[in-house]
């Protein structure tokens, strides 16, 4: 989900601008309708349209025929507007912005000085506990332009709503919703998968894709994580972005912040700084051709015929290439038959150099037979026993195998 948030935020301005032009042409395209009489022809770019004969529909047929409905186009690219412009303003939730009425726009005159601001009061959804919004001169603006279209043109008043809480399933009491529509005479209020739709044709209409090339979506709660990152980012202390989003623990708003942890950054880059001061400057040069091609010939002489060894770039052997005695060889278990047979020589010159007394020799033979010995229980620890040659098999008849079978666990049982 953060990541999910980084990829937006970055892109909100954008997505912002997209759904205000997207409302600008399909209004333009609605206004170039209605200027013409019903029958008539009118033009929009290269593209010629009809108008319906019927003047109660906002409707025209293309060249093809096709009937566009410009008056439905315009209304789900306004309310995709608004939607946005809602969303990103005050971090509500869909269903709480789908609740909010006309009655949630208060007035607070602070006791300091005596100013009245305005505040949006938002219904509880998922705590118990409403919330207010301070609404800035944006929201406003979109508040006012909402009103001016959801009233009613006869009597200036907004149309009393009484709609169905599907999570409470109870009908809640009539009152003047914002987000409401005329639909054929009858009023009611939108649906959250209305205006997921209409955020779509936005996205369709700005073509905004991620990192991977596929369509970046914006569902209506990014723009809750959106709003507390930039509000955090900002400088909102985190506690008061937590009773703006009206979560019961900071965590969640924590959880919701996407900023990067600017602090660890930071003092990360100031240890690499100090670290360079204290090292010699030569480090930091570009390598030599010559250089080069030594640090890549380490990696090819670590390979060994019995393992690879694990030596650092730039250190010296501290065995003399012994290599059986160092601690640093990772060994092969294919190549466990190997040392079998290096411990077995080892045995056999220990005997050799204790039946001619050279007892110089005895001492190294030993250390290189305890560092075998050593790799050898280190490829059956970690290959979780010995290897044990089961050899080819055979097919046999049916019967022969099951005699053999059943004798093979007769003879398990009496051993056991």
């Amino acid at each position: 989900m953060d990541q999910r948030t980084r990829e937006r935020l970055p892109v909100l301005e954008t997505f912002v601008r997209a759904a205000a032009d997207h409302h600008a042409q399909h209004s333009a395209r609605l206004q170039a309708l209605l200027a013409v009489p019903p029958g008539a022809t009118f033009t929009i770019g290269d593209a010629v349209f009809v108008r319906t004969k019927n003047a109660t529909t906002a409707g025209a047929r293309d060249e093809h025929g096709t009937l566009r409905h410009f008056g439905q186009a315009e209304h789900r690219a306004f309310w995709a507007w608004a939607a946005v412009e809602f969303l990103r303003h005050t971090g509500a939730r869909i269903k709480e912005m789908l609740e909010i009425s006309h009655h949630a726009m208060i007035q607070y005159r602070l006791p300091t000085t005596g100013e009245i601001v305005p505040l949006l009061q938002i219904a509880p959804s998922k705590t118990d506990q409403e919330r207010v919004v301070l609404v800035s001169p944006e929201l406003a603006d979109v508040l006012a332009t909402i009103i001016r279209r959801v009233r009613d043109p006869r009597t200036g008043a907004l149309p009393l709503l009484s709609a169905y809480d599907y999570e409470e399933r109870v009908w809640n009491p009539p009152s003047p919703l914002l987000f409401q529509w005329d639909r054929g005479g009858e009023r009611s209020r939108m649906s959250g998968e209305f205006i997921r739709s209409a955020l779509g044709e936005v996205l369709a209409f700005i073509g905004l894709t991620d990192s991977t090339g596929q369509p970046l979506v914006f569902a209506p709660h990014d723009f809750c994580r959106l709003f507390i990152t930039d509000a955090i980012r900002s400088g909102l202390p985190p506690h008061i972005a937590q009773v703006i989003a009206g979560h019961a623990n900071i965590n969640t708003t924590m959880g919701y912040n996407a900023i990067y942890p600017e602090e660890t950054i930071e003092a990360h880059r100031a240890f690499i700084a100090r670290r360079r001061t204290l090292r010699p400057a030569e480090e930091y040069r570009t390598p030599t051709d010559a250089e080069w091609e030594d640090f890549l010939g380490h990696f090819e002489r670590r390979k060994l015929s019995v393992g690879t060894c694990a030596r650092a770039y730039g250190t010296a052997c501290i065995h003399e290439h012994a290599c059986v005695r160092c601690s640093l060889l990772r060994p092969d278990p294919a190549q466990r038959g190997r040392l079998v047979e290096i411990h077995g020589n080892l045995l056999d010159r220990i005997t050799e150099a204790e039946r001619e007394g050279w007892l110089g020799e005895i001492e190294g033979l030993r250390v290189c037979l305890a560092g075998a010995q050593s790799k050898i229980d280190q490829i059956d620890s970690s290959s979780g026993g010995m290897a044990i040659n089961l050899g080819m098999p055979r097919k046999a008849p049916a019967r022969t195998a099951l005699k053999e079978g059943t004798a093979s666990l007769r003879q398990s049982r009496d051993q056991q």
